[in-house]
């Protein structure tokens, strides 16, 4: 999405000045030139990935600015006056490309759960969804809903969203230009990357304990959430049997590429530890190195209930992880 959660980095700054200020003394910072060359080297492997809600806000704290050539910015729909959003047919056509795409990759990849949740929504495989046609399936499941939003929204925003159980979803779609990698996360992204999982309890009770503990988490606290919501909800994995092991992570399901990349055996596994994961940093504009692991959705419940900022206040402490990438 274009919020200010944490997500797909940046090549341009869409974080509030204080909030960048404050992620850039606790980060290691990164280059323009780096992180331009990083994200034409993942180009070239066919490696590209989709920003996410999270990613485009807490998470675009994680670099320094650079200085990119600026493009036509993405600008989210309005309904009409009956609620309902009026898409054109090159976007509807863009959907269908972007779904048919990705369900060659999910079968045997994503976690049994998100495929229970894909079947109930029962996407249209030819135009994007209505957002109340979520909501019906949402409701009647977990009592959330989505809420559109504009393709950024301030950080207390975003928490008081996640709070009340609302998701924000920007109403816009990638263009063509943007198919394999796009800066801020789209409705493609935040509907099939992460809403089949909003009908499940333990992910979505995740979701709203993480807004109410950011609501109430200084400009400091929020770098180091940021990290739980991105080995989680944005890159996270489930299963520590190799051979059993599936998605449940947005950022990845929404991705070929990485849908394919994460089961590899290639990157690392870590098994889910809170206090590492608040300690490791990510770059944005990479494939990830390492993937941390839960052993069942329902080990989000545990997280959720237990006291996450005092677990915050430690790995702010003992500091960063040296990075890996």
């Amino acid at each position: 999405m274009g919020y200010i959660k944490g997500g797909n980095l940046a090549y341009i700054d869409l974080t509030p000045i204080e909030v960048l200020i404050e992620s850039m003394l606790l980060t290691p910072k990164l280059t323009a030139n780096c992180t331009i060359n990083s994200i034409n080297n993942r180009r070239k492997a066919g490696m590209e990935r989709t920003a996410s809600p999270t990613q485009t806000s807490l998470m675009h704290n994680q670099h320094s600015v650079s200085s990119v050539p600026t493009k036509e910015p993405y600008v989210s729909h309005s309904p009409d006056s009956n609620g309902l959003i009026h898409y054109s047919q090159q976007e509807n056509e863009m959907w269908q490309a972007l779904l048919s795409r990705q369900e060659k990759q999910i079968p045997n990849r994503a976690c049994l759960e998100y495929l229970e949740g894909l079947e109930k929504l029962n996407l249209p495989p030819n135009n994007i969804p209505q957002l109340s046609d979520i909501d019906e399936v949402l409701q009647s499941t977990t009592g959330w809903r989505t809420a559109a939003v504009p393709a950024l929204i301030s950080f207390g925003k975003f928490f008081k969203l996640l709070a009340n159980k609302q998701f924000p979803v920007a109403t816009f779609i990638r263009r063509l230009e943007d198919m394999d990698y796009i800066q801020e996360p789209d409705i493609f992204h935040e509907i099939v990357g992460h809403c089949p999982l909003l009908t499940h309890p333990a992910f979505a009770a995740f979701n709203e304990a993480y807004g109410k503990l950011g609501l109430q988490a200084s400009k400091e606290e929020r770098v180091f959430l940021a990290r739980m919501y991105w080995f989680t909800i944005e890159f996270g994995l489930v299963g520590q049997n190799l051979e059993e092991r599936r998605i449940y992570g947005g950022g990845i399901l929404s991705s070929p590429s990485e849908t394919v990349y994460a089961l590899s055996g290639e990157p690392e596994y870590r098994e889910f530890d809170l206090i590492d994961v608040l300690r490791t940093p990510y770059r944005i504009d990479h494939i990830q190195p390492i993937y941390y692991v839960i052993d069942d959705l329902d080990s989000l419940f545990d997280i959720a209930n237990s006291d996450v900022m005092s677990y915050v206040k430690k790995a702010m402490s003992l500091g960063l992880f040296e990075p890996t990438y």
